[in-house]
């Protein structure tokens, strides 16, 4: 069953990219209100990015340009993960939660450069 992706929500990676985002908006919830326009609203920022960007560049009509839009989901995943080691020094976030989205992140940035592999 090798079915032609029709759209972006149809994509593992999408999807992926969301679960990560609903799990960092309930990781932020507990952050101190002094970081409210700092630490939670860059990790919320990069979070959205990841899926956004995604959805972006399926939409475009050229590799070379869906590609460009993967790289910049991969570099918010890796935004997001040195986000979230400076929550953990912190203490706003605890170990089990920083794993638990270190994993996600890691797994969503596999998918993407393996995708980004195959539009060659």
């Amino acid at each position: 069953m090798n079915e032609k992706i029709k759209n972006f929500r149809d994509l593992d990676i999408w999807q992926l990219g969301k679960t990560i985002v609903k799990e960092v908006y309930k990781a932020v919830q507990g952050f101190p209100q002094k970081e409210q326009y700092g630490l939670t609203a860059q990790m919320q920022r990069c979070s959205i990015s990841i899926p956004s960007n995604i959805a972006e560049g399926f939409n475009r009509f050229h590799n070379k340009e869906y590609k460009r839009f993967l790289y910049i989901s991969l570099g918010s995943c890796a935004e997001l993960e040195t986000q979230i080691e400076i929550s953990f020094e912190l203490n706003y976030i605890d170990e089990n939660r920083k794993n638990l989205l270190l994993e996600k992140i890691d797994h969503e940035s596999r998918m993407l450069r393996s995708l980004i592999k195959k539009l060659g």
